[in-house]
């Protein structure tokens, strides 16, 4: 029977993954759009594109490198944690 000790465990570790794996993206979006919301102020271009295009571009090259490293922790984490609990050898 699952406690609800290791409910909470399951669940912060579970949180805790999630955010490890989004942080390179979201990090790049906010640099990005920092950087690209700076180019506008010092430029004075409101292009709506402009700031979409290089966020986009930039969050899938973070992506395309990273997912590696995304879904080996992911899959960590299921053949560890999920899976054992599912199986009932928690």
């Amino acid at each position: 029977m699952m406690t609800e000790g290791l409910f909470f465990d399951t669940v912060r570790q579970g949180l805790w993954i999630a955010v490890i794996t989004s942080f390179p993206i979201l990090a790049v979006a906010l640099v990005t759009g920092v950087a690209v919301g700076l180019f506008q102020a010092l430029t004075s271009i409101q292009e709506m594109t402009l700031t979409f295009v290089p966020k986009l571009a930039a969050i899938v090259v973070v992506f395309w490198i990273s997912m590696g490293f995304m879904a080996q922790t992911l899959v960590n984490y299921f053949t560890t944690t999920l899976i054992p609990l599912i199986a009932g050898g928690y």
